[in-house]
């Protein structure tokens, strides 16, 4: 097969995709990854092909500014490429629309990736991603549905109402049908949920919907020192795009200063200016959870997917403290799973975030849980999954 795969640049969404390019690559297909400049020598050096991305494109071309193009023009540039390419499939990362609408123009077959738990709204559960917890009864399962039943009638006046008429414009443009449903973004012929099961709330799946495990990349560093003293070892993880003051960081320093814990932190951006450390503790800009994840027994973290999947693939359990975005959503699957705890980001505090570090190392069973998800993944390879399905994509 020849397989493009698509997705943004950020790295929760740009690392699940060289994943299952990788993966792709190594079962005998040709692949390229269209995404960000940034990633362009990871990709050619994994022997993938790269094609590099507008990284700035609107609705309409007014809405862009500059010289970006509007959504329908940057999925014509991308028609003839398609077509250079022999593409047999095109898999676009969900936010990654261009991709997935040059694939519907030009006939070829594509699936779209999700790298987190499936976002599509089920009548008796809450709304992604709110962060909500499943109802514990019939009557909160009903609660949930009336409420659907009422914002659908006000769905047109929502802004996700305002977006999804303006992308049945651009499809009118490029001479495709609307959208059929609420998320008609994402692939009906394949949909690869690249999260853990154990995270999914009981729901109805629709068959071509496969949940595949998370799909981890990660790029070469160099090994960090650990900190000498004794105690578990708490790992603290910045998220890559949210916390540029790091307060995280900030306030898990001054929280786990006197606590019989080890602490390594890691900024997870370079040129970060990170704090000082107390003596049972290290900062680094950056950190392998290659390395350090097998020693840990905690991860304290924003909730962005790729750092809540690695842990829990190591079987570490999760603190989850959520600025912004799905992070919160991730710290109620977490939480509803039993594998770790979240902390709402207003109450961020030393005193807070000391009690419930101490909970969850305190009590067995958020790590018993946590190595129960640890055990799946191994026995579970989201990347190898995803790539059998795609193949099923082929004519």
């Amino acid at each position: 097969m020849r397989v493009v795969i698509a997705a943004v640049g950020w790295t929760g969404h740009a690392f699940p995709a060289i994943s299952l390019a990788r993966a792709l690559r190594g079962r005998g297909h040709g692949v390229w990854v269209e995404t960000f400049e940034r990633w362009r020598g990871v990709i050619e050096e994994l022997g993938l092909g790269f094609l590099p991305a507008r990284e700035r494109i609107g609705f309409a071309s007014a809405d862009a500014g500059g010289d970006a193009p509007g959504l329908a023009a940057a999925a014509r540039e991308l028609g003839p490429v398609l077509g250079d390419i022999g593409a047999d499939a095109v898999v676009a990362d969900m936010f990654t629309l261009a991709p997935a609408l040059a694939a519907d123009v030009a006939g070829v077959p594509r699936a779209t990736l999700i790298p987190h738990p499936y976002p599509v709204r089920e009548p008796g559960l809450p709304l992604y991603p709110l962060g909500l917890l499943p109802p514990r009864s019939a009557a909160g399962a009903l609660g949930w549905r009336v409420a659907w039943s009422a914002a659908g009638t006000r769905l047109p006046a929502t802004r996700l109402g305002r977006v999804r008429a303006e992308l049945d414009a651009v499809r009118a443009d490029l001479g495709l049908p609307p959208l059929g449903g609420y998320d008609g973004q994402i692939s009906e012929r394949l949909a690869l949920v690249a999260t853990f099961p154990q995270l999914e709330y009981p729901r109805h799946w629709p068959a071509h919907v496969h949940v595949t495990g998370p799909m981890p990349f990660e790029l070469d560093h160099q090994p960090v020192e650990l900190p000498a003293a004794g105690g578990p070892l708490v790992v603290v993880a910045a998220s890559t795009e949210r916390d540029p003051d790091m307060r995280l960081i900030s306030t898990a320093l001054e929280a786990l200063a006197e606590e019989p814990v080890r602490v390594i932190a890691s900024a997870n951006r370079a040129g970060a200016l990170v704090p000082e450390a107390p003596a049972n503790a290290r900062v680094h800009e950056w950190v392998s959870y290659s390395q350090v994840l097998p020693d840990a027994a905690l991860v304290v973290c924003h909730g962005g997917h790729g750092t809540v999947a690695r842990a829990l693939a190591a079987g570490v359990a999760v603190l989850i403290v959520p600025p912004a975005g799905d992070m919160a959503e991730n710290g109620a699957r977490v939480t509803w799973a039993g594998a770790g705890l979240m902390l709402p980001n207003r109450l961020l505090a030393p005193s807070s975030l000391r009690a419930v570090v101490r909970r969850l190392l305190g009590e067995d069973r958020f790590a018993g849980r946590a190595r129960e998800i640890g055990a799946w993944a191994r026995e579970n390879d989201g990347a190898a999954a995803g790539a059998a399905l795609v193949e099923g994509l082929a004519p």
